[in-house]
């Protein structure tokens, strides 16, 4: 009976290596919170990056940072497994969702970490890569503060002019979160409804447009809804409903004319199956921060891959998280565009030393280790609050 061959060691120096000391940076971004960007040490001048920002509650998300890094502190970098494992029971008792994005966050250094000592990027990693460049959408929706037809356009023109040929925004944000404060949201649903047609016509009839609804809708006003957005031919329409129960996002996907997408909370690959199955979405929309990192965006694609199903990661993110996802992104045959937090910040491309590597409305991907960046240390320490 032949024998099963060895499994090949790392290369000795990369062996070696073990997780140090964990840098956590808050950088102040807008009136919707901060960035929070991870660095972890790997030995030596190695240095992994993540980011965990958007966890809904920073102090929490920073708390569970430095317990989770504890628990790697003196393990090898490779770990990732057992890292999740770790951090699982953690992840899955707290009903926020700082846990798994600290957790994420750490994952993605791990992986910074691993592809910085052997010498290859981050796609290498997950299978290699099947394209160069990663497609971007723009969402307008958090740097638009004029929230009407004229601000939205005008916010939208920027983007194209910036290179982008897709758009999204979220024009029913003024209808309440909660549903017992709602009352009639007839006016605020045509006032959204007014927004998203200044967009069309201020970035032309050839460009795509996304608009996302932020659950702000019931069944029955999310099926009249789709009806009212059909004639401005959208790309996609983003999370109508809430996800709970998953039967009214069932039966709006199968009402509305444009492809619907939505799962930027949705919490791993159990959850995802659930999502998928039911018939939600044409499009899954996992975050890397969110959804319980690289590994799992990994997994998620695939599960919507045996569905039938695209993917498109959520993510209006930092340059560092946007990275993360895109590394994966070129891995998966079934990808089909990134989100891009576009004009939240003038100085969004100094983050990152070497520049964020985006050409008309794409990311581009090199052949330099790990996620390929590192963090301007001058901007740092101008703007983070450690």
């Amino acid at each position: 009976m032949a024998t099963a061959p060895a499994l090949a060691a790392p290369p000795r120096a990369a062996a070696r290596r073990v997780v140090g000391e964990l840098e956590i940076f808050r950088i102040p971004v807008n009136h919707r919170g901060d960035w929070i960007l991870v660095r972890l040490g790997g030995g030596g001048a190695l240095k992994g990056l993540g980011d965990a920002s958007h966890g809904g509650d920073d102090a929490r998300t920073i708390a569970y940072l430095r317990r989770f890094a504890e628990l790697l502190r003196g393990r090898s970098i490779f770990d990732v497994e057992w890292f999740r494992q770790a951090t699982a029971k953690a992840i899955a008792t707290e009903p926020r969702a700082s846990a798994i994005v600290a957790a994420s966050a750490l994952e993605q250094c791990l992986w910074d970490l691993i592809g910085h000592a052997l010498e290859v990027p981050v796609h290498d990693l997950f299978g290699g890569r099947l394209r160069d460049s990663i497609p971007l959408y723009a969402n307008i929706n958090r740097s638009t503060i004029q929230r009407t037809p004229d601000g939205f356009a005008r916010m939208a023109e920027k983007a194209v002019a910036g290179g982008f040929d897709a758009i999204k925004l979220a024009p029913f944000d003024a209808i309440p979160a909660d549903p017992a404060q709602r009352g009639d949201i007839r006016q605020l649903t045509d006032q959204g409804v007014a927004c998203a047609a200044a967009v069309r016509q201020a970035i032309g009839p050839g460009r795509r447009l996304l608009i996302d609804a932020h659950s702000r809708f019931t069944r029955e006003q999310g099926i009249e809804l789709a009806a009212r957005l059909a004639p401005l031919d959208l790309y996609w329409l983003e999370e109508v409903t809430p996800a709970d129960p998953i039967t009214d996002l069932a039966a709006i996907n199968r009402a509305a004319a444009m492809p619907t997408a939505g799962g930027e909370a949705v919490r791993g690959i159990a959850a995802f199956y659930d999502y998928i199955r039911a018939g939600a979405v044409d499009i899954a929309m996992p975050d890397v921060k969110i959804c319980g990192g690289m590994l799992e965006l990994r997994k998620i694609a695939a599960l919507a891959e045996a569905a039938g199903l695209d993917v498109s990661p959520h993510g209006p993110a930092s340059p560092v998280g946007n990275l993360a996802a895109a590394h994966v992104a070129a891995t998966l045959p079934n990808f089909q565009i990134l989100e891009h937090a576009f004009g939240e910040v003038s100085w969004r491309d100094e983050l990152l030393a070497e520049g964020e590597p985006i050409r008309r409305g794409s990311l581009l991907l090199g052949f330099g280790p790990g996620l390929g960046a590192s963090l301007n240390e001058q901007l740092l320490t101008r703007l983070s609050r450690r």
